[in-house]
């Protein structure tokens, strides 16, 4: 699997507003509500769940890096977006630092094959420290899905 399969490239945000974990998970939900890639209507829904999720253990999988995800009935397909804080967001991450890099996942319940075929891929990419540090200092939604489109590619992973 690879992000071109599930990151909505009009919902990236290169640039986070939210100072904390729910604004962040809030705002990135939102983004894939303006991309059309989830209703309006279950927003709240969505955050509700990636929130009861956070509640098991943090996504926050450490080097500035946290991947928030739900499995939710209202979308027929995984969606995802990518979202960069400059400033860093507290996550409560494994490794106590704050969060930069946010990869947000959404899938239906019955499809867990390709929930975890996307994990796996993000984990995969984001080992690479070169592809890390060029996703934090994105300025622009195009620069980040330049970077997903090279991983995409191999042009990271050794």
């Amino acid at each position: 699997m690879k992000f071109s399969d599930f990151v909505n490239v009009k919902a990236i945000r290169a640039e986070l507003s939210a100072d904390d974990k729910e604004g962040v998970i809030a705002e990135l939900v939102e983004s894939l509500v303006s991309a059309g890639a989830i209703n309006g209507d279950q927003k709240d829904s969505i955050v509700k769940a990636i929130m009861k999720r956070e509640e098991l253990g943090s996504t926050g999988i450490g080097r500035g890096v946290a991947v928030p995800h739900t499995k939710h009935p209202s979308v027929e397909e995984l969606v995802g977006t990518v979202g960069v804080s400059s400033e860093g967001v507290d996550f409560t991450s494994l490794d106590g630092e704050k969060v930069q890099l946010f990869f947000l996942l959404v899938s239906p319940p019955d499809r867990p094959g390709d929930h975890l075929r996307a994990l796996e891929n993000i984990s995969r990419q984001l080992r690479d420290d070169t592809f890390c540090r060029f996703l934090k200092q994105s300025k622009t939604p195009q620069d980040i899905q330049q970077l997903l489109e090279e991983a995409d590619n191999n042009q990271f992973v050794s």
